[in-house]
C-alpha cells in the first residue's frame, strides 16, 4: 500500500477551520497512511488496553475454596479474602465481558500462595488477599485456584485473543506472624526501614515495618529457607523442587542468591503456563540491574515455550515487561531521579513504565494538549518504548475522578490518549471509590459492582461508552500506537495514523462535537467515494466533495474506512 504524503501549508491549515499558533507558522509535513482495510490487525503492546483488577474483589467463581487456612479472625472492612478467584476471571473471558470491552490484555494481582495469618497494624485484621505478601512463590493460594485453574484462564484467554500478564514481587517477603516466620537473615533484611530520601535509601531498606526486604543486592549462596524445606516435604515435592533449581543454576551459571531463586520461580510460569507478561512490583525497591537479569531469564524461559508449544504461540511479540516505579511521570522521558542518582529502567529491562504522571495531565489539560504532549513524547524520547497510563489504582490516593462524576470524560482521556491504556476493575462501570468504614486504600479495592451492571440504567450507559471506545481502539492500532494529529480545533476533530510492515491504519475521531447532522471535512484524510463507518453511533457516510455527513445524536464520532 503506497503512503500518501500531504504538504498543508498555512492556507490548506485555514481552510480547516485550524486555529494557527505563531509556531505552527511554518510548512507542516503531515504523512496519511491509507488504511489496509483487509488486513488481520496486529496486536501491539504499545496499544494495548490492559484490564487490571485484583483476583480477589473481582468475581467469584468457585465458592469451595473462599476459606484456607483457617483464616478466620474477624478482619477490617475489606481487609480479609472475599472470594475473587481464577474461575471468576475465566467466567467472564466466556461471557465476553472483556472483548466487549476491548480489553485485550488482563493483569491480576499476584496468585502465589500467601501467608498463612494476618497482621494488624491499626487499620484492623488484613491477611494477604491482595497477593503481595507472598509465602511461596512455587505455589498458587487455594483461595484465587489451582494451576489447572490458571491454565485453563490462560487456554481460554488466548483463544479470545486476549493475553495474560501476571503479576511479579521480588522485593520482599509477606509479614512476619504468628503462623509465617521471619525467612533467614541471608535472604531478608528486616532492621532498616526506607526514608526514600536518595537512592540507597530507597532499595537497601523495607518499604515498611514487618514487610521483609529480600537481600536483592547479594551474590552470596544461600540455602532454601527452613519453612520452605519443610513445607515442600510436607506436600511431597521438596526432591522435584530442588532438582528444578539444581538445573537452572546449572544452565544459567548464576550464583545460589536470593534473586535468583525467585526469577527460577517466576519465570517457571512462563515456561509451563505461557503467560505473555509480567508486571513488576516495586521497581525501584530493587537494584536496576535485578531488573535486567530477570528480563534475560523471561525472555529465555518464552522462547522455551513457544519452541515446546508451537500450537500455542499466538504471534511474534516478545515478553512483555511493564515496572511499577512508583511516581515515574512519563515527561521525564526514561529517565526516573532519585534525587542523587538518575536511573533508566527502559535500559536492557522493561517495555513499559506505569505513567504517575497521567491523572495529572488529564485532570489539567485539555484533550489537545494531553493527546499531542503523548504523541510527541512517545515518537521522541520514548520511542521503541511505551508507557501504561491509568486514572485510578489498587494503591493510588488519588484517582483522577474518585466520586466517579466524570466518567465519560475520563473514557475518552484514557482510552484515546496515544500508549497502552490500563482500565481499572470498576473504572468502565463508575464502581465506588469511597467506601465508607475502611482504613488506607482498602477503600479503592471493593467488590466489583456487577449488580450495578445488571440493573442500573446509569451504570449500563456508562459501561457502553466505555466498551465503545475500547472496541474502537482494539481495532485500530492508531490509537495507541499512531501519530496524532489535529485536523480542526473548533470543532475538535483529529487523526491517527500507523505503519508498520504491511499493515497501516488510520482514524479520524471527533469529541464534544455537534450533536446532530455534522458535515465533516474529511479531505485530506479519506479519498473521494470512499466508505466511512462512525462505529459510535453505527452510522455510515460515503466520501463526497470531500465531506462525509454523520447523522446522530451524540457529541462524538469515530470514523474508519470499511
Amino acid at each position: 500500500m503506497k503512503k500518501l504524503i500531504i504538504v498543508l501549508t498555512i492556507t490548506s491549515l485555514l481552510s480547516c477551520d485550524m486555529i494557527v499558533t505563531k509556531k505552527e507558522k511554518e510548512i507542516a509535513m503531515v504523512e496519511v497512511v491509507q488504511p489496509s482495510v483487509n488486513d488481520e490487525v496486529p496486536f501491539v503492546w504499545e496499544n494495548a488496553n490492559i484490564y487490571f483488577l485484583l483476583t480477589d474483589r473481582f468475581k467469584n467463581g468457585d465458592t469451595s475454596n473462599d476459606v484456607n487456612f483457617n483464616r478466620t479472625k474477624k478482619p477490617g472492612k475489606l481487609r480479609g479474602f472475599e472470594g475473587g478467584d481464577i474461575k471468576g476471571i475465566t467466567q467472564k473471558i466466556e461471557e465476553g465481558y472483556f472483548t466487549k470491552l476491548g480489553v485485550n490484555a488482563i493483569w491480576f494481582t499476584p496468585i502465589f500462595e500467601q501467608i498463612h495469618g494476618s497482621t494488624d497494624e491499626g487499620t484492623g485484621v488484613t491477611y494477604g488477599y491482595h497477593g503481595y505478601w507472598t509465602k511461596d512463590w512455587t505455589n498458587l493460594d487455594p483461595n484465587y485456584g489451582t494451576k489447572e485453574d490458571l491454565a485453563s484462564l490462560i487456554e481460554v484467554a488466548h483463544k479470545n485473543g486476549i493475553r495474560i500478564v501476571m503479576d511479579a514481587v521480588i522485593n520482599h517477603t509477606g509479614p512476619v506472624t504468628e503462623k509465617d516466620p521471619v525467612w533467614p537473615k541471608d535472604w531478608v533484611r528486616t532492621d532498616k526501614q526506607c526514608t526514600y530520601d536518595n537512592y540507597e535509601n530507597t532499595i537497601s531498606c523495607t518499604l515498611v515495618k514487618n514487610l521483609p526486604d529480600i537481600r536483592t543486592e547479594s551474590n552470596r549462596d544461600v540455602k532454601l529457607p527452613p519453612q520452605l524445606i519443610k513445607k515442600w516435604k510436607s506436600e511431597g515435592r521438596y526432591e522435584q523442587e530442588v532438582a528444578e533449581l539444581d538445573a537452572f543454576f546449572e544452565r544459567t551459571g548464576h550464583p545460589r542468591a536470593p534473586r535468583f531463586y525467585i526469577i527460577k520461580w517466576l519465570t517457571d510460569y512462563i515456561t509451563e503456563f505461557g503467560i505473555d507478561g509480567y508486571r513488576a512490583d516495586t521497581v525501584k525497591h530493587v537494584e536496576e540491574y535485578v531488573w535486567q537479569e530477570f528480563k534475560i531469564e523471561c525472555d529465555y524461559a518464552f522462547s522455551e515455550f513457544k519452541k515446546n508449544n508451537p500450537d500455542k504461540v499466538l504471534d511474534n511479540n516478545d515478553f512483555y515487561l511493564v515496572g511499577e516505579v512508583y511516581n515515574y511521570g512519563i515527561g521525564t522521558g526514561q529517565w526516573f531521579d532519585f534525587g542523587d542518582k538518575k536511573v533508566n529502567y527502559f535500559d536492557k529491562s522493561f517495555h513499559s513504565l506505569i505513567n504517575f504522571e497521567f491523572k495529572s495531565d488529564a485532570r489539567g489539560n485539555n484533550y489537545e494538549t494531553l493527546f499531542n504532549k503523548y504523541s510527541n513524547l512517545l515518537n521522541n524520547e520514548l520511542k521503541g518504548y511505551g508507557t501504561l497510563n491509568y486514572v485510578s489504582s489498587h494503591d493510588d490516593g488519588q484517582p483522577l475522578d474518585p466520586k466517579r462524576l466524570k466518567p465519560y470524560a475520563t473514557a475518552n482521556k484514557l482510552l484515546l490518549t496515544p500508549g497502552s491504556s490500563q482500565i481499572y476493575y470498576g473504572d468502565e462501570s463508575a464502581r465506588s471509590l469511597i467506601i465508607e468504614g475502611t482504613n488506607g486504600d482498602a477503600t479503592l479495592r471493593s467488590n466489583m459492582n456487577w449488580e450495578a451492571i445488571e440493573t442500573d440504567a446509569r451504570t449500563q450507559n456508562i459501561l457502553e461508552h466505555w466498551q465503545k471506545l475500547g472496541r474502537f481502539r482494539a481495532k485500530h492500532p492508531a490509537i495507541g500506537a499512531g501519530l496524532h494529529q489535529m485536523i480542526t480545533a473548533q470543532p475538535y476533530y483529529f487523526y491517527r495514523s500507523y505503519s508498520k510492515d504491511n499493515f497501516n491504519d488510520l482514524v479520524v475521531i471527533g469529541l464534544g462535537v455537534h450533536k446532530g447532522n455534522k458535515s465533516i471535512d474529511v479531505s485530506k484524510i479519506f479519498k473521494e467515494g470512499d466508505s466511512i463507518h462512525d462505529f459510535y453511533s453505527g452510522v455510515k457516510s460515503t466520501v463526497q466533495n470531500g465531506r462525509i455527513t454523520i447523522d446522530s445524536k451524540f457529541d462524538i464520532v469515530l470514523l474508519e474506512k470499511i
